[in-house]
């Protein structure tokens, strides 16, 4: 399927490494030029070294989104490069529950998972509406829909950036912009794999032992836990004209696993 995308630039928020690489790779794959962002020049040029290799088009801007003077700079790079696309992937999350979420814990959340996004939105957002087509696509949790005692200020913060999205479609009506959410379940990254199977005692395969480790930490009816390219798939979806017609939606990646009891 010819999803429409070539020639389409985007910025990917966090993508030196882990899900924000895999919506890279995965947008520059369907022909967007994309600017790859991260705060370390090795991993980021390492990811658009990677995708140049395989044909596509990337630059790297770098900066910290939570600092008001690096988000100018990454906005500079991102309107020079003709961004119609951002996907906002930057979010740090930290393991807190209602004893130890101290007031900063809750601050820092806010500032890395939603303010993050609110600067480039508003800053990039007016060049989409000019041109009458964009897309934003925010990256939620299943936390925002189903919180867990252990990332308290993470879902409270995630759960913000859900709904400020749909806010957004609404405000951008007519506009030929659209603003869609992107919520993981648990995903696995290459790195917690290898964790996974040096500690397996019976040295099973991942086939074997991911159908154990899903039913112990994310039962879904999927049967099995999430990976970096089920959450780039969706994004470059509804990064896309074809989804045109999704707007203020939060589309759950999670195999199901929300409202399981």
């Amino acid at each position: 399927m010819d999803l429409q995308l070539a020639g389409r630039p985007a910025l990917v928020t966090a993508s030196s490494s882990g899900l924000g690489a895999a919506i890279a790779r995965r947008l520059a794959g369907e022909g967007c030029p994309v600017l790859v962002h991260g705060r370390d020049a090795g991993r980021a040029e390492a990811v658009a070294a990677g995708i140049r290799a395989a044909g596509g088009t990337a630059e790297v801007v770098l900066g910290d989104v939570t600092e008001p003077a690096d988000v100018e700079r990454i906005a500079a790079a991102a309107t020079g490069f003709g961004v119609s696309i951002l996907v906002n992937n930057a979010g740090p999350v930290a393991q807190h529950d209602w004893r130890s979420a101290e007031p900063e814990a809750w601050t820092a959340s806010w500032s890395g998972n939603v303010l993050s996004a609110v600067r480039l939105i508003r800053a990039l957002v007016p060049t989409m509406t000019a041109a009458g087509w964009g897309r934003v696509v925010n990256l939620g949790s299943r936390t925002a829909s189903s919180p867990v005692p252990n990332l308290v200020d993470y879902g409270a913060a995630k759960a913000a950036v859900v709904n400020l999205t749909t806010a957004l479609a609404k405000d951008l009506a007519g506009t030929g912009v659209t603003a869609n959410s992107v919520s993981p379940g648990v995903i696995v990254t290459d790195g917690m794999r290898d964790m996974f199977l040096a500690d397996d005692p019976q040295g099973r395969d991942w086939a074997t032992l991911e159908p154990e480790l899903a039913q112990r930490y994310a039962p879904n009816p999927a049967g099995r836990l999430g990976t970096p390219d089920d959450i780039a798939a969706t994004v470059t979806f509804l990064a896309s004209p074809l989804a045109g017609y999704l707007n203020g939606i939060d589309i759950r990646v999670d195999g199901g696993l929300v409202g399981i009891p």
